[in-house]
């Protein structure tokens, strides 16, 4: 490892192959760069995202996870969401930004989904205000927006690689809010619900690979919840003028644990050993976790 020209805020390999094994990062001056982990010394790609900070990003298209070309899309202060094709040197694909004019809101997470064959794929963007906005890169347009009320910190759709089937959205004062996105009433948008948690931010929500109805939050006072979804008996009935829309279900705890006295800011599952995990705190350290009996959920 050798020391860059700006600090590092963000990084995925979903964009990557599993046999190149390209980490891409986003800093604060705004670069955006692809790095050979055989080779640091200079980025395999390198170029200038954004104005500001980038704070989030996200691939898709590499691990063997989503159909379609590899891409990354990344969120940042100046308000922007990009989409990029590493192998289309120097602009984004796809760029979602406020309109000339607009006050520009600070993004803070970006997800990929609906990743199921070749000409789909959308990105959902959350705000420091709430704002929470669901894009379809195949029309170029946005799906569905609506605000949560308070600043969202994280987002993941349940699985990149399928239909869309659910949304979750983790935000501050201690909620997180989980949509069907099966079915979209033209009024009213998507099925959902919120949940309480944790007494303190909600910094993330990461289904388990196995079964995507499981999933884990994590939380500003260091703890972790486990929860299950469970769907209702069904999932569209017809409003009073015949308008297909969405049920949606409930969840339920069936675990927690605290482990840290700092925030834990993020967790990935292995998508090999099921229960396995990994998760990071303020407190600069990293856990391995182990979730046992999931079976028995």
């Amino acid at each position: 490892m050798t020391n860059k020209e700006a600090s590092i805020k963000c990084g995925t390999f979903g964009a990557s192959s599993l046999r190149n094994r390209h980490l891409a990062t986003g800093d604060f001056n705004g670069n955006l760069k692809t790095w050979d982990l055989e080779n640091w010394h200079s980025p395999v790609y390198s170029v200038k995202g954004h104005n500001e900070i980038i704070n989030c990003i996200d691939g898709c298209g590499g691990l063997g996870i989503g159909e379609g070309a590899p891409e990354i899309v990344t969120g940042s202060r100046d308000g922007s969401v990009k989409v990029w094709d590493t192998r289309q040197e120097g602009k984004p694909v796809a760029t979602i930004s406020p309109a000339e004019g607009e006050d520009h809101r600070d993004c803070w997470t970006v997800a990929f989904g609906n990743a199921y064959m070749e000409s789909e794929r959308c990105v959902c963007a959350g705000y420091d205000n709430g704002d929470i906005k669901l894009f379809d890169l195949r029309t170029m347009s946005v799906r569905w927006e609506d605000n949560l009320k308070n600043g969202i910190c994280g987002i993941e759709f349940d699985r990149k690689d399928i239909m869309m089937n659910k949304l979750l959205a983790c935000t501050l004062e201690s909620k997180f809010h989980l949509f069907d996105l099966r079915t979209q009433h033209p009024e009213k948008g998507f099925a959902g619900l919120s949940e309480k948690a944790h007494k303190s931010t909600v910094w993330f929500g990461k289904h388990l690979p196995q079964n995507r109805d499981i999933f884990i939050t994590g939380g500003g006072s260091g703890s972790l919840f486990l929860w299950k979804y469970s769907y209702p008996p069904q999932r569209a009935t017809k409003d009073s003028n015949g308008v297909e829309m969405g049920n949606i279900g409930s969840v339920n705890l069936h675990q927690n644990v605290t482990v840290s006295t700092q925030p834990i800011n993020s967790l990935d599952w292995s998508p090999d050993k099921e229960g396995l995990s990994v998760c990071t705190s303020f407190d600069q350290t990293i856990r391995v976790l182990i979730v046992s009996k999931l079976n028995r959920i």
